[in-house]
């Protein structure tokens, strides 16, 4: 596991969790400060991402091994071999957030308290849940076909659409990070009224994308000035 440390050793430690699409390193501008504050820091790169190693890369590997419960044994993992028994508190950013959330619900006696940022906490699924719409299904029905970003992302064209796109990683980059940015002018956050394929639509195409278009085509418009 490739981790990132700022901060004295024998200081109370904050364990920050990265979101997607990042890694570690975006961490590396808020470690130093809390290093000031008087805390050890520690950032991994999470299971699936960056310098971390050690599963199926494979678009058909078995996905079972980045099951929550696994990704939380990771993080005690770490934890035991840097010798720690606790940390302070643990923060997860984006999908870290749901990382965070399930460490200091399934261990609270190792992660005393926990900071969620950008993802809310739903809670364990309860066992009469009921059963979710083909959101999927609706969002292809609609006039303007639609489809949602991670449903993209899963399938097997997606690493080629991004890693190979015709402007070069570097500008698809430029474009992505902009168009998702509070530089961007279309970024207006309005409430949705429910999870229906109508409401969703209303969201910018980076995250509900037009259903034949690619992520590189997406952002391709957005690029920021030079």
């Amino acid at each position: 596991m490739h981790l990132l440390e700022a901060g004295s050793a024998d200081r109370p430690c904050v364990l920050l969790l990265h979101g997607f699409p990042e890694i570690a390193y975006s961490w590396r501008k808020v470690m130093p400060a809390l290093a000031a504050a008087g805390y050890y820091v520690i950032a991994p790169d999470q299971r699936g991402y960056g310098r971390t190693t050690g599963w199926d890369p494979a678009y058909d590997g078995d996905l079972a091994s980045f099951r929550l419960t696994n990704l939380v044994r990771d993080m005690v993992g770490l934890l035991a071999v840097l010798g720690l028994p606790s940390v302070n508190a643990v923060v997860g950013h984006d999908f870290g957030a749901s990382v965070a959330a399930w460490c200091a619900l399934l261990r609270p006696d190792i992660f005393r308290t926990v900071v969620l940022m950008s993802a809310p906490f739903a809670g364990p699924p309860a066992p009469d849940a009921p059963i979710a719409v083909d959101i999927h299904r609706a969002l292809a029905a609609l006039d303007r076909p639609r489809k949602h970003y991670q449903w993209f992302y899963a399938t097997r064209e997606a690493n080629a659409d991004m890693w190979r796109c015709r402007q070069g990683v570097h500008a698809f980059l430029r474009a992505y990070f902009h168009f998702k940015s509070g530089d961007w002018a279309g970024n207006n956050p309005v409430p949705l009224r429910g999870w229906t394929a109508s409401e969703l639509a209303r969201m910018p195409t980076y995250y509900i994308m037009d259903l034949d278009r690619g992520m590189a085509d997406t952002v391709a418009s957005e690029m920021p000035p030079a």
